[in-house]
């Protein structure tokens, strides 16, 4: 009975999604703000079914309830217990219904907790989401029921995609959603402002804690990815510009001008009609993501190849969604006020190039994702990888990192050039003390992009602690110090990209046990190679002795075999130091009793997910001052009336 529950839980949901619509426009079109006191219940009980949905999910695949389909192709009753509870959302159903789940409890918080909106654009924000909301409810429903059974019911499961039997998975895909959900809400409040023509600083105030979460949570999750496919995959990069990592990168870009854009109308009531479209934009590319991982026309370690029905449903919802709301953008935006002027030389001209130059490389990520798929429709192969997006994409985020570190110099409203130019002074002199030191030491080693790289993230770096400076530290807001960890952050993880593209030594060796093999300065000792067996897997392990200049450390990389579903993997061998990380691939046997070993000496790479944890936690410290301060305000306010 438990499947049947979360089906008829499903329901349920729809069905009070669609009232939720129906009792929202009704009210909308004739005026009647009372019947938001019948939206709110409605949006509550959805978020609470939705929830009881999931957890049943979660018990059948815990149960290893075989009689359920989703159970029988995507677990095994051997599987360790965290990968059974994680296997829930590893597939195409489970994760959809994660989508949804998060999509009603996040419209139910929009229900019980927002309180800056008028009762009309609350009302509207909620029609919105209960729209969005049925398109997903349909989706599930009619052409990826989770909960379908089957008959009879097998001995045992095929079991989950090895690749994805990771701590990471319980970690990486939720975060994620939770991000493209907090983007949904995003659009629904762009929507309920646009049809309600209040597209003011008190819509953007209301906005801006979400586009926040979701901002912290893209980049924990994207953060997260990147570590998982480094030391999972055994290919020695952070990054493969794979058109599913892309359908993430692609999100968190416009959410990421949406930050800017909405704070600057929250405070200083400019960028309007940035801020509506960039909203539009941000839930636009995470639809994109949800077409190109589930439609089925990826192959990928991420993707979930599915049937062209479900492809075409899901383009459909995307077709309707998306085309709704830029007619909905281009009918209304008209009628949207101009915000409060600023002069060319200010912060606020300073955040437009920032918008500017993320929505080129937004755009330019897309057109490399997608030209490939059009191009195999029309019968040509074409492939389109890192050295596109590393020369096209590379100079101009190097670009934006360099207005990344004059805004926060430049005052609002307005400032002179001349000023602005001294404040940069500092910066700039630290940049070329590094550049001269680059040339001296570095010469002939290091690229032009790498170059630049390291020496753009030092200015930036120093750049981004202006907000504190000649300014009493204990007094400063803690949003301020959110801003200036999370520039400090993007600094951080661009150094530490730059010395792994420009320093990385790789070597590729076939070694027999008791050979030492020598490279960056380290030497190990290959040992032995010994089965070993885990929960659900067997494994061939090298024992061997890595050094440098003092005590040795036992180090184990392994080559892994799953009987269920059958498959081999690598799993990397890391040794991390301050200044960088060992990491160590087991191969093949080839002749003679030798074995591939393929080595890699990875200077300051571990500074590419400290900067990007950097950036979550400045998104967070933001997140929490800014509540607590209008917490604060009103409870002042409440305190002068009594």
């Amino acid at each position: 009975m438990i499947a049947e529950t979360g089906l008829a839980a499903l329901w349920l949901a729809a069905a009070l999604a669609l009232l939720q619509l129906v009792l929202a426009f009704a009210g909308l079109k004739g005026g009647k703000t009372e019947l938001l006191a019948a939206v709110r219940p409605a949006a509550v009980a959805q978020g609470m079914l939705t929830a009881i949905a999931f957890a049943a999910l979660i018990t059948l695949f815990m149960r290893s309830d075989m009689s359920v389909l989703l159970v029988v192709t995507n677990s095994h009753s051997m599987k360790p217990w965290l990968y059974k509870f994680a296997g829930t959302w590893g597939n195409h159903e489970g994760s959809m219904l994660l989508w949804v789940t998060v999509m009603g409890v996040a419209g139910a918080a929009v229900a019980l907790f927002e309180r800056a909106l008028q009762r009309n654009a609350h009302m509207a924000t909620l029609g919105g989401q209960a729209a969005i909301s049925l398109g997903f409810y349909a989706f599930l429903l009619f052409s990826s029921n989770p909960f379908a059974r089957i008959d009879p019911a097998p001995a045992d499961g095929q079991g989950l995609n090895p690749l994805l039997q990771d701590p990471g998975l319980a970690f990486h895909p939720p975060t994620l959603y939770l991000g493209y959900v907090g983007l949904s809400v995003a659009f629904s409040f762009a929507i309920g402002a646009l049809l309600t023509r209040q597209v003011d600083a008190a819509f953007a105030r209301a906005m801006r804690p979400w586009v926040l979460a979701a901002w912290v949570l893209l980049t924990l999750g994207i953060t997260a990815g990147s570590y998982w496919a480094y030391y999972e995959l055994g290919w020695g990069g952070w990054w493969f510009w794979d058109p599913v990592e892309n359908a993430s990168l692609m999100p968190w870009l416009a959410a990421t001008a949406l930050l800017h854009s909405v704070t600057v109308l929250a405070t200083r009531d400019a960028l309007r009609a940035w801020t509506v479209m960039l909203a539009v934009v941000a839930f636009s590319m995470s639809m994109v993501g949800t077409f190109l991982v589930r439609s089925g026309i990826l192959t990928s370690v991420h993707a979930f190849a599915v049937d062209p029905t479900r492809g075409s449903f899901i383009l459909g919802l995307l077709a309707l969604y998306i085309g709704g709301a830029l007619a909905l953008f281009g009918w209304r935006i008209g009628s949207v006020r101009e915000g409060a002027p600023f002069e060319l030389v200010s912060r606020e001209t300073m955040l437009v190039v920032n918008n500017l130059l993320l929505t080129v490389i937004l755009g330019l990520v897309l057109i490399g994702t997608l030209y490939p798929l059009m191009t195999e429709a029309f019968g040509h192969k074409v492939s389109v990888g890192a050295p596109y997006f590393d020369r096209i994409a590379g100079p101009i985020a190097l670009a934006l990192m360099v207005a990344m570190a004059a805004g926060p110099l430049t005052r609002w409203r307005k400032d002179r050039a001349q000023a602005v130019g001294k404040r940069l002074l500092v910066p700039l002199g630290i940049a070329l003390l590094v550049s001269i030191s680059l040339s001296l030491f570095a010469w002939g080693r290091i690229g032009i992009l790498p170059f630049l790289g390291l020496v753009i993230a030092v200015a930036v770096g120093v750049g981004s602690l202006a907000p504190l400076w000649k300014r009493k530290l204990l007094r400063t807001p803690l949003f301020t110090y959110g801003m200036v960890v999370a520039h400090l952050g993007c600094a951080v993880s661009l150094a530490g990209m730059a010395c792994d593209s420009a320093f990385t030594v790789e070597k590729l060796v076939a070694a027999r046990p008791g050979d030492v093999i020598q490279t960056a300065g380290w030497s190990l000792r290959f040992r032995q190679i010994i089965p070993i067996a885990g929960d659900n897997w067997t494994a061939l392990q090298a024992d061997m002795d890595a050094s440098r200049g003092g005590s040795s450390v036992l180090i184990r990389p392994q080559s892994r075999f799953f009987a269920s579903p059958p498959t081999s993997t690598s799993e990397a061998a890391l040794l991390t130091r301050w200044d960088g990380q060992l990491y160590v691939v087991l191969g093949e046997e080839v002749e003679g009793g030798r074995w591939q070993l393929r080595i890699w000496w990875k200077p300051f790479v571990t500074l590419i997910w400290l900067g990007g944890v950097m950036i979550a936690l400045g998104g967070a410290l933001a997140l929490v001052g800014r509540e607590r301060r209008g917490w604060l305000m009103k409870w002042r306010a409440r305190e002068a009336r009594l």
